[in-house]
């Protein structure tokens, strides 16, 4: 007689992956109802303002951020500060010719990066010890921004319930296939996972979550927290600098930036594999927490995906709530139309292209092969 405990361990299995995918999805929609929104209309902001923007070999994209950046509103006095961070391809002419010679632009040539050091904090240390402003608007080299964004963020850290960082969330410009499955995993995730205004109130800086494309934070506050110098070696910096802000009692905080910024991280499927490859080692503290990350998220999108092609009712359920789910954060990352849609509808697929990724990652860290824009990470 058949033994039917795989069977009924696999039905198991499924159910409980699929009631998760669903509390996840209620969980999400309830995020993006008590999400912080940027004002329209900002007041002018009095403060003086430095945006600031570290380049490595950005010339093939920098010139659109610049302009953007120059076109800002709202601020009553603005420096900004480009630094080159040892560019090889002409970054520093784009930058020029795209600022015509405003004279509220200057780029400032950065220093070799110190052993301890990765390449970014170091880049951001320079820049904020050059910088004059009570708010720093740090921006990426590929993140244009609407008019109003630098005022629209800066609000959030003098009006009721401020914030000594804020990380406004930009818009993901996804190309290619894998692009197409992997970037709307990014505001999707933290959606799914962290209760956003809970986290806020928080003072633990594991409920921490920040973008490094966009991120303002109160000059005063990053200083308490150590500066740079305290994610001096994280990879994943953004992050771990929330912490510190945290750890040293300032409160962060995520917002809607879909509408007043985008993000076009990546060109090629390549190239966002090297990208997440540098970094998602460091995302869950240690191989076994990546193991049980990634076989849960396998479990939970996955597994019932693959239920619901044999005919599980439950299986359609977990998976349709992921799907669900997907739909409900595409303003982060949008295609339109019917694209939004077949994306949405490709969620398991992006589970495991992501799992994959993690994989790679830490068969780099291991290997010590692990390289970002021709440096070791």
């Amino acid at each position: 007689m058949p033994d039917a405990r795989p069977a009924e361990i696999l039905r198991a299995v499924v159910a409980v992956g699929s009631a998760l995918a669903c509390l996840g999805t209620a969980h999400e929609l309830l995020n993006l109802r008590l999400l912080r929104r940027l004002p329209d209309d900002p007041a002018p902001v009095g403060a003086v303002v430095s945006v600031l923007i570290p380049a490595r070999d950005e010339a093939h994209r920098i010139g659109p951020t610049i302009r953007s950046v120059l076109a800002q509103s709202g601020l009553t006095e603005v420096e900004i500060l480009v630094l080159d961070d040892g560019s090889t391809d002409g970054t520093v002419e784009v930058v020029r010719r795209a600022a015509n010679g405003d004279p509220r632009l200057k780029i400032l040539t950065g220093s070799a990066t110190p052993p301890g050091w990765l390449g970014k904090p170091h880049a951001c240390a320079q820049l904020t010890a050059a910088a004059r402003g009570e708010i720093l608007a740090f921006v990426d080299a590929d993140v244009v921004l609407a008019p109003h964004a630098v005022a629209a963020t800066a609000a959030l850290l003098r009006g009721p319930g401020a914030l000594a960082l804020v990380s406004a969330w930009p818009r993901q410009i996804a190309v290619g296939v894998l692009g197409r499955l992997v970037q709307p995993l990014l505001a999707w995730s933290w959606l799914t996972t962290l209760p956003v205004r809970l986290a806020e109130r928080s003072r633990r800086p594991s409920m921490a979550v920040a973008n490094g494309q966009f991120l303002v934070v109160d000059a005063a506050a990053l200083a308490r927290a150590g500066g740079w110098q305290a994610v001096a070696g994280e990879v994943l910096d953004d992050i771990n600098l929330a912490r510190a802000v945290r750890a040293a009692g300032g409160r962060t905080g995520v917002a809607d930036g879909s509408a007043v910024a985008t993000c076009r991280m990546y060109a090629t499927g390549s190239e966002l594999s090297e990208g997440y490859r540098k970094s998602l080692w460091a995302a869950f503290g240690s191989p076994v927490g990546a193991v049980a990350v990634g076989t849960a998220l396998c479990v939970v999108y996955v597994v019932p995906a693959v239920a619901a092609l044999t005919g599980s009712r439950v299986g359609a359920l977990g998976y349709a709530a992921g799907v669900v789910g997907r739909v409900a954060a595409r303003r982060w990352c949008r295609r339109g139309g019917r694209g939004d849609l077949l994306d949405a509808a490709a969620h398991p697929l992006s589970i495991v292209a992501l799992t994959g990724l993690l994989a790679s990652s830490w068969g780099g860290r291991w290997r010590g092969t692990l390289r970002w824009k021709g440096r070791p990470v």
